[in-house]
């Protein structure tokens, strides 16, 4: 019988074990509450402090949590690259990989745009921007909105230059400049070019996209360790700048993309039980920690490989398909955040008295599910992507400036929803391929030990 992870990635998985053993998610939740509680002390509410040192103490404090999110993203397009060319090249049987691609494609399409319509169906009927106050929030963070770059959708004589355009014509910006779909694409093209020679010509490269995969992931279980200051400093610097009045305003709004939310996590969840052996408590139990890192991190990148070692060890998903779809559905499939979508562009065009038609409502469909699949899987993405769907149904882009308060603890949430979906993609793929995975004589049996 062989070992599902090979003992290089096994040894890291190892210590993601230790860190969740040691109650990781539990710090994590207790540094959350910690910081609630020390935004409210600094924050304007109670006035004990100035707003000068206020901003000195958060500034500090939020130190911690941005070195983590640099790290993070440092990291992320190695370990995406790597685990991407692994996988296609681990795996010596194109109809295979052919064959998960397009189920997987088929179901993060579908689920994608399914839990945007769920956003603005919820929207329209609890209708949070009629419970805001735009001026009273507008300007509070005028600053941030400098660092969104809007961008409209563009005409139909430009969307061929816009379809070239995803062929990376230098591989080496595309990855310094974050663009995950040509990263992807990239990746995706050089692990079939791997297939497509003998063995022995690409087993060095194939050697060293594995070592940069392990010292990616190595530097990723070291960032973990910062987890809980970090979610501490950056929750307090959220509350003390902002004060409970204002999130008091949003809270309507806060709680109908919590509702959508927790609607798509439990369609998740039947569709987990359709397509595996377990009961839905059973499938709960045994993603219930990663969504916690998940939501402490707020990254799908950074809990790759204990999403894969779930998959694998706990789903009981076939290697050849969760080393595949894993670091791909980090990227692309993002579901929570494409309900995110739905929900804040019916909001903010409740708020700013914007009518949206029919076709507006099939615009924010389609654009949230096609800029979710090209988002980075890193915090804070979905606020980039919110500006380009906003411009396309004649928001003002300004508007971001109502929501970003609030984003940090929405991307939590949404990312978690995202890393379960990267799990129910990979049962629901061996699903309809009835788990027969052809066995591969060429990296694949590298890729396993032996007994």
């Amino acid at each position: 019988m062989t070992k599902r992870i090979p003992n290089s990635l096994k040894n890291i998985a190892d210590q993601f074990d230790r860190l969740i053993s040691g109650r990781l998610w539990l710090k994590v939740l207790i540094a959350l509450f910690a910081g609630v509680l020390v935004g409210v002390m600094l924050g304007p509410d109670l006035g004990l402090v100035s707003a000068s040192t206020v901003k000195a103490i958060t500034a500090w404090l939020a130190l911690p949590g941005q070195v983590f999110l640099a790290i993070i993203q440092m990291v992320v397009v190695p370990l995406v690259v790597a685990s991407i060319v692994r996988g296609l090249a681990a795996n010596n049987n194109p109809a295979a990989i052919k064959k998960n691609g397009f189920i997987a494609l088929i179901f993060i399409f579908i689920s994608t745009g399914l839990a945007a319509a769920i956003g603005i169906g919820l929207a329209l009927n609890i209708q949070p921007g009629q419970f805001v106050d735009a001026t009273s929030l507008v300007g509070s963070h005028t600053d941030s909105l400098t660092q969104v770059v809007a961008q409209g959708f563009p005409a139909v004589s430009e969307l061929p230059e816009k379809v070239s355009a995803l062929i990376p014509k230098n591989p080496l910006a595309s990855m310094a400049s974050g663009e995950m779909l040509q990263v992807i694409l990239f990746a995706a093209v050089l692990g079939a070019a791997m297939l497509s020679i003998p063995v022995q010509q690409s087993k060095p490269l194939f050697d060293l996209f594995g070592a940069l995969q392990e010292v990616s992931l190595r530097i990723v279980s070291w960032a973990m360790l910062l987890a809980p200051i970090a979610v501490f400093g950056l929750i307090t610097r959220l509350v003390a700048n902002l004060g409970i009045d204002v999130l008091a305003g949003m809270a309507v709004y806060v709680l109908t993309v919590v509702l959508g939310l927790f609607v798509v996590a439990v369609l998740y969840f039947i569709v987990a039980k359709i397509t595996s052996t377990f009961s839905i408590k059973e499938v709960f139990k045994k993603v219930r920690e990663l969504l916690l890192l998940a939501f402490s991190t707020s990254s799908s990148a950074a809990v790759m490989p204990i999403t894969l070692k779930v998959v694998e060890d706990e789903m009981n998903v076939s290697p050849e398909i969760a080393q595949f779809l894993v670091p791909l559905g980090a990227t692309i499939n993002m579901t929570g955040t494409a309900m995110y979508q739905g929900v804040a562009t019916v909001f903010l065009a409740q708020v700013f008295n914007v009518d949206l038609s029919i076709s507006s409502y099939l615009f924010i469909v389609t654009m949230a599910v096609a800029a979710s699949i090209g988002s980075p899987a890193t915090p804070g993405a979905g606020i980039i992507i919110l500006s380009m769907v906003l411009e396309g149904v004649g928001i003002p882009a300004s508007g971001i400036a109502l929501i970003l308060g609030v984003d940090r603890i929405l991307d939590m949430c949404r990312t978690s929803v995202n890393v379960l979906g990267d799990v129910v993609a990979c049962t629901t793929v061996q699903y309809f391929t009835k788990g027969k995975q052809i066995k591969s004589d060429g990296f694949s049996e590298k890729c396993v030990d032996q007994p």
